[in-house]
């Protein structure tokens, strides 16, 4: 039986943990491969980051990364280390890097452009030191598993030896599909973080516009409440509970996107969780964005403010054409984004890495 222990980022309770790692777990185990956990952050950090009270202590990061030196420096009872992007943030590579056994293959998993984190920083000493942190412990790595053909480009450029795009997807059997869309009202939706919300800016002044009618409603979950502001709705704190159940009350699902390269990193989740629940979708037309969105079929990429005008408008006119890209929505997810779908070539991956 192989040994599969995970360096996650967060709790199971973080998005990108639970969506690029936990959730595969129970396929995994049903593969007949056995799995250990050691996330980085606790779930007291998820819950203070979603409260928006993201200041850790000293002893508390301290105590993150001495769990983490003692996993990789005294546990070594596992066949492959499954790493999510790095296993010492903000630590040179050299140090990281002396930290793996040569003994044990390793994968890392990307669903962000992390590297720009390190050689786009403002401070001159941490781009010397860092910016090529994630190009080095990747051309050291067995396989680099990508969220999206950005973070490929940039593993294959640094020499790795392996490189697969594993899009980040959903649990189907937990997405209720939405069926009635009518005309008395429409509801705009907007699914995230409080360090994402900052992106809603992108479409902000359309979306002011466009909710003074009072048919109109204009709903953000999981944002922080100075970034929707200036645009009429309400803000819905995000619950794992009730995350896909509120999504069903939704008419659009939306994700603006400001074409930097970080956000170019970002493998359009909010996107797949939309068309998930049978929504239309608009979104900006950056990095993977237009390759989820079929322009026209299963939503609109909007490059504008009246653009966003445009395509809200002929959405919120016809129910039916909601309904339409909803299916195909769905239908895309079904085939290309979905836990049933993926698994497997994820499992195919990791256990290659691990019996070569």
């Amino acid at each position: 039986m192989l040994k599969i222990h995970i360096l996650s980022k967060y709790h199971s309770s973080g998005p990108s943990s639970r969506y690029r790692f936990f959730q595969f777990i129970p396929s995994l185990e049903k593969d007949a491969l056995k799995v250990s956990v050691a996330p980085f952050f606790d779930k007291k950090y998820i819950n203070n980051l979603f409260s928006q009270k993201i200041k850790l202590s000293f002893n508390e990061v301290a105590k993150a990364y001495f769990k983490r030196f003692e996993t990789l420096l005294l546990n070594q009872n596992y066949d492959l280390l499954w790493i999510e992007k790095e296993a010492l943030p903000w630590i040179p590579a050299f140090l990281e890097n002396s930290l793996y056994k040569s003994s044990i293959p390793y994968v890392l998993d990307f669903d962000d452009a992390v590297f720009h984190r390190y050689d786009q920083h403002p401070n001159p000493l941490v781009k010397g030191f860092l910016s090529n942190k994630i190009s080095k412990i990747m051309s050291r790595s067995s396989v680099v598993v990508a969220g999206n053909r950005y973070i490929a480009d940039y593993a294959h450029k640094a020499g790795t030896k392996k490189v697969k795009i594993i899009p980040t997807v959903v649990d189907l059997s937990k997405y209720t599909v939405k069926e009635t869309f009518n005309s008395r009202s429409f509801k705009i939706g907007w699914v995230g973080s409080p360090s994402t919300s900052r992106h809603i800016s992108i479409a902000a002044r359309a979306l002011k516009d466009f909710c003074r009618n009072n048919d109109i409603e204009f709903t953000a979950i999981g944002a922080v409440q100075k970034d929707i502001n200036k645009i009429p709705g309400k803000l819905i704190p995000w619950n794992a509970e009730t995350e896909t159940e509120e999504l069903t009350r939704f008419d659009v699902g939306i994700m603006p996107l400001p074409d930097t390269p970080w956000e170019k990193g970002k493998c359009g989740f909010k996107i797949i969780q939309y068309m998930a629940a049978g929504l239309p979708v608009i979104a900006s037309p950056v990095g993977v964005n237009s390759e989820i969105v079929d322009h026209g079929i299963s939503g609109f990429l909007a490059s504008s403010t009246k653009e966003w005008v445009k395509y809200l408008g002929i959405l919120k006119g016809d129910p039916e054409l909601r309904r339409t890209m909803g299916v195909a929505g769905r239908g895309i997810v079904e085939e290309k984004y979905s836990l049933e779908m993926v698994a497997p070539k994820l499992i195919s991956i990791l256990k290659k890495a691990a019996e070569a």
